[in-house]
């Protein structure tokens, strides 16, 4: 954390914070502390201040000691905590194992081609131009933080990442070079930043994985600045065979501790990979809308991955990243599906007239909306 940050945040509470730094390396604050005036108090930990509250804040009762500290509260916390955390474990685990995933060339081909779409942009290079003129970034779930490093080579505002698991610390010290990009731990829920701070947000993939999707989208949309635009993928409902096998799956994968839902998922990437070096194609003459599948030609693991099981394979990545998109899926302990018509009808909600749904993949929903003015 740099020390200029500060005055751009503010506690969950929405209080001012006085800063006392124990250890600095340049212009990082690698270990210090944030205070409410109330006594209350937030650690920075490897460069990373971290906001979490209730039963989601860590054991930070050595740090404590060692800086003379109270004692943090008990971490007594809600329901919605104890499913957080559950959810933690997954993405914590995820992003200790795979702190290289989207830096490497061959994942980024994949990977910012895929954004593009996302956003419905016309070529790549737009991608760098999109975020070329934003002010302030906020990424919330950046995972290694190669999209928040891409956003902020490309642009001279600031850009911030926001994380609730321990994938904060690979973010951080992926993109601590760059002085205009900065990580925080805390609940998307309580973000520790004033409403309307943001001329662009982004949650790829992050949302659905909170307890309530539609309370995710608008407790982000508090912090998106009046004109400014929000980004965010949740997972699109599928057809009732691949609903079946993904419940089924899950209500097992999700019991299994990371490791043993790692080794669990290799028969759903084995089979995801022998399908895909088939490089066979079916076509239809006729749909099948009960199963929400529609007419046309179909690569054969294309088929299955989006209407029967979750089986990813991309010869762009090696054996393990592709298990663990697969496990990615699997093991969350929220993982909620929804329609188009189930958005739009949040999009109604929150007065929001201007947005597109941009068609990147059949099992995804990307959403760009602007506020109004």
């Amino acid at each position: 954390m740099r020390s200029a940050i500060k005055p751009l945040l503010c506690s969950p509470t929405e209080q001012d914070l006085e800063l006392e730094i124990y250890e600095q390396q340049g212009d990082q604050i690698i270990e210090g502390v944030l205070r409410q005036s109330d006594g209350a108090w937030f650690p920075i930990v490897n460069g990373v201040p971290c906001f979490l509250t209730g039963g989601l804040r860590p054991d930070h009762r050595e740090f404590a000691a060692r800086h003379g500290l109270p004692p943090p509260p008990d971490g007594a916390g809600s329901e919605r905590d104890e499913e957080q955390s559950k959810t933690n474990t997954t993405f914590s685990d995820k992003w200790r194992r795979f702190k290289r995933y989207g830096l490497e060339p061959a994942h980024q081909d994949f990977l910012f081609e895929w954004y593009r779409k996302k956003l419905g942009l016309a070529t790549r290079d737009d991608l760098a131009g999109f975020y070329a003129g934003k002010r302030a970034i906020l990424e919330c779930g950046p995972g290694s933080g190669f999209n928040s490093r891409f956003m902020a080579e490309h642009s001279q505002g600031q850009v911030f990442a926001l994380d609730v698991s321990e994938a904060a610390n690979t973010t951080y010290e992926n993109t601590r070079h760059l002085p205009n990009c900065h990580v925080v731990q805390a609940d998307l829920m309580a973000a520790p930043f004033a409403d309307e701070s943001f001329d662009f947000i982004i949650a790829d993939g992050v949302l659905h994985h909170t307890p309530d999707t539609r309370l995710a989208v608008n407790a982000l949309y508090r912090k998106l600045a009046p004109g400014g635009q929000f980004y965010f993928y949740v997972y699109r409902k599928m057809g009732p065979a691949r609903q079946f096998c993904d419940e089924y799956i899950r209500s097992h994968f999700t019991q299994l501790s990371p490791e043993a839902c790692y080794e669990a998922c290799e028969g759903l990437t084995e089979l995801g990979r022998e399908l895909s070096h088939l490089n066979a194609r079916v076509t239809l003459d006729k749909p099948i809308p009960v199963l929400g599948i529609p007419a046309g030609t179909h690569d054969v693991q294309r088929l299955l991955y989006y209407s029967f099981v979750k089986c990813f394979w991309n010869d762009a990545f090696d054996y393990e990243t592709n298990n663990m998109v697969n496990f990615d899926w699997y093991h969350p302990h929220n993982a909620w599906q929804h329609s188009e018509e189930e958005v739009a009808g949040w999009l109604a909600a929150l007065g929001v007239a201007d947005y597109q749904f941009n068609d990147s993949n059949p099992n995804g929903i990307s959403v760009l909306l602007r506020k109004p003015a």
